[in-house]
This record gives C-alpha cells, structure tokens and sequence, in this order.
C-alpha cells in the first residue's frame, strides 16, 4: 500500500530562493539515482515564501537514504524556516495523470483498515 507524506512551511524572505534551488538540487539527484518507489513533488506557493512537498512511496525503503542533496536541504532548514513544518503522513487513496502507466484508481487499492 502506497504511503504519502505531505510537508507545508513558510520560510523567511531571505531564505527563499535559497530554499527553492536546494529543492530543485533534490529533484536533479533524484533524476539520476532514481531510487524506484518514489512519486515526488515540490510545489512553491504564489506568495514565495511557502511550500509544499509531497512525497508517495511504496514504504518499503526511505527514498531519500541515499540522496546527498536531501541531507543538504535539512542542514540548515530549521534557520530558513518562519515556525516548524507541518508534517501530515497519509495512504494513498489514488492518483490522475492522463499518460501515465503507473496512474492508479480507488478502485485497484486496498482499503487502509
């Protein structure tokens, strides 16, 4: 069963582009390593200072363990950051995405109880 974590924060105005290319430096390494298991997004709010990321992995292995630029985006993140995260875990109930052979329905899912 599909695990999801969905990460929100703010950071401060001076923190922000910084913030942003550390994310895209974990999406480039991401590309390369491909750690398989791993639907991720990152998603900047139009005020430029939030974000969001969400991250679905099949739970089997962390994703992220082998990514040196992840490591890097936690260093400092506590200083770019206005107040904590909020961290919210979930199951994955399904996805759209017209195109895409690994596009899941509710319907060929397990009920998470």
């Amino acid at each position: 069963m599909a695990k999801a974590a969905v990460v929100l924060y703010h950071t401060t105005s001076e923190a922000a582009e910084h913030n942003r290319r550390l994310i895209e430096d974990v999406l480039a390494e991401l590309a390369v390593q491909d750690p398989g298991g791993l639907h991720y997004q990152a998603f900047r709010f139009d005020d430029g200072l939030g974000f969001m990321h969400v991250a679905v992995f099949d739970g089997t292995t962390d994703p992220f363990d082998r990514c040196a630029a992840y490591r890097e985006f936690h260093r400092d993140l506590g200083r770019r950051l206005v107040a904590p995260p909020k961290v919210m875990k979930a199951v994955l109930i399904g996805f759209y995405c017209p195109g895409c052979a690994s596009a899941m329905s509710f319907t060929h899912l397990p009920p998470p109880y």
